[in-house]
């Protein structure tokens, strides 16, 4: 087994991953002139100082370092005089500081870090789509070094996974621990939204509505079946794809407080986790179980970075998004049981059926095996949905008719 952990550049992250099978950390600057998969709103500040300080010590102890320059859409800046010498200042710091690996979605991008500047390696991101052999074979004859495939697409199509592996000789790794939606048909669209919010040159300067994350997460309430109906890979089903030859798996995310990241690795490591299934695979609010925060503060200067854009949005209609923010707050309440819980254990034998059969060419509804180890599995604290879906309507009203963006009652927003 070989885990690729996202950092927080929390300094304290590289001693506590000693003893686990962590051969690389993963992240990236807040902003930079490529964008990556995160608002900047959701990492810690860094500087380039304190990257090249993480990178030496992960090295230091055996660590490689992949940054991460994996924006799906590069908003044709690329193809500019100014953007190609961004691109190269960035890449020209990232050799000079010992990063060994980039994650890129661009094929192009791919060519320009393998002509310029062989000594990276280049794995392609999960928003390089990769879910079929065809697009393994492009990425891997335009000198791709390895490849994360589409989560969303392919983690539960065990026949394509393993007509992938016979095809290509490039690493291949698997993301086990998000929570989309399977087969999401926001995905395009969230993508190119998150490429743009971490850009140093976009306009917007890090402003950013998750609309798709906003959508998604209701949907879970209003519908439980979809906490099963998503892309995780549980840390006792890691074997079912180690016995197809897949043996590197990427743990995420890049804002959790070290203790929550190392319990995380801990658990694929052990191959076993007794417990809530989103404890592993949820993105982090800003308290924990036991009541810990992230260890970077989001303070004054965060928010008027963010979220007091009054150019941009209405401010007073942005306390909408921090009623949610407070309402997420409960999935990880600092005593009680939380408002959702998906009962890993209650999951054991999930993965069983799509060894034979997966879900692309399947009618869901029809199917009803999500459906059935939902009612297993899932419990949800009724008033706490009630309340939550409230305030999700609430906050749609808005942005869907636009008053988000509005000073006078039925005024167009500008």
């Amino acid at each position: 087994m070989r885990l690729s952990v996202a950092t927080n550049f929390d300094p304290a992250l590289v001693d506590a991953l000693r003893g686990y099978p962590v051969v690389e950390l993963f992240g990236k600057l807040r902003e930079d002139a490529v964008g990556g998969g995160r608002a900047p709103y959701q990492l810690a500040p860094v500087s380039r100082k304190r990257v090249a300080a993480h990178v030496r010590d992960a090295r230091a102890a055996g660590i490689s370092f992949n940054y991460l320059l994996n924006a799906s859409c590069l908003g044709n800046r690329e193809i500019t005089r100014a953007g190609q010498a961004e691109i190269g200042d960035l890449c020209d710091w990232l050799c000079g500081i010992g990063v060994e690996t980039v994650t890129v979605s661009s094929p192009f991008l791919l060519r320009i870090v393998k002509t310029r500047y062989p000594g990276l390696k280049v794995r392609v991101s999960v928003f390089g789509g990769v879910d079929r052999v065809l697009k393994a074979r492009m990425w891997e004859e335009l000198g791709a070094d390895g490849i994360v495939l589409d989560s969303l697409l392919v983690n539960r199509e065990f026949s394509t996974l393993a007509r992938i592996r016979e095809a290509v000789k490039c690493d291949l790794e698997l993301l086990v621990n998000n929570d989309c939606l399977s087969s999401c048909a926001f995905s395009p669209a969230h993508m190119n939204a998150l490429a743009h919010a971490g850009q140093s040159w976009h306009g917007n300067r890090g402003f950013f509505i998750d609309w798709c994350f906003l959508r998604c997460t209701e949907m879970k309430l209003r519908d439980p079946v979809n906490y099963i109906r998503s892309e995780w890979i549980r840390p006792e089903d890691l074997r079912l794809y180690e016995e197809m030859g897949y043996d590197l798996f990427k743990v995420t995310e890049r804002d959790l407080p070290t203790p929550v990241m190392v319990d995380r690795v801990r658990a694929y490591a052990a191959r076993r986790y007794d417990g809530n299934l989103l404890d592993l695979v949820q993105p982090y609010a800003l308290r924990g179980a036991d009541g810990s925060e992230r260890y970077y503060r989001k303070g004054i200067g965060w928010a008027f970075r963010f979220l007091f854009r009054p150019g941009l949005v209405n401010p007073a209609r942005m306390r909408l998004l921090k009623r949610l923010a407070d309402l997420r707050h409960m999935t990880r309440p600092v005593t009680g049981d939380p408002p959702v819980v998906v009962d890993n254990r209650a999951l054991d034998g999930f993965m069983e059926r799509f060894r034979e059969k997966g879900c692309r060419d399947v009618e869901c509804g029809e199917c009803r095996w999500c459906h059935d180890f939902a009612a297993k599995a899932v419990r949800v604290d009724p008033e706490a949905s009630r309340r939550a879906i409230a305030a999700y309507d609430e906050v749609f009203r808005s942005l869907d008719g636009g008053a988000m963006w509005r000073y006078l009652p039925g005024g167009s927003g500008r």
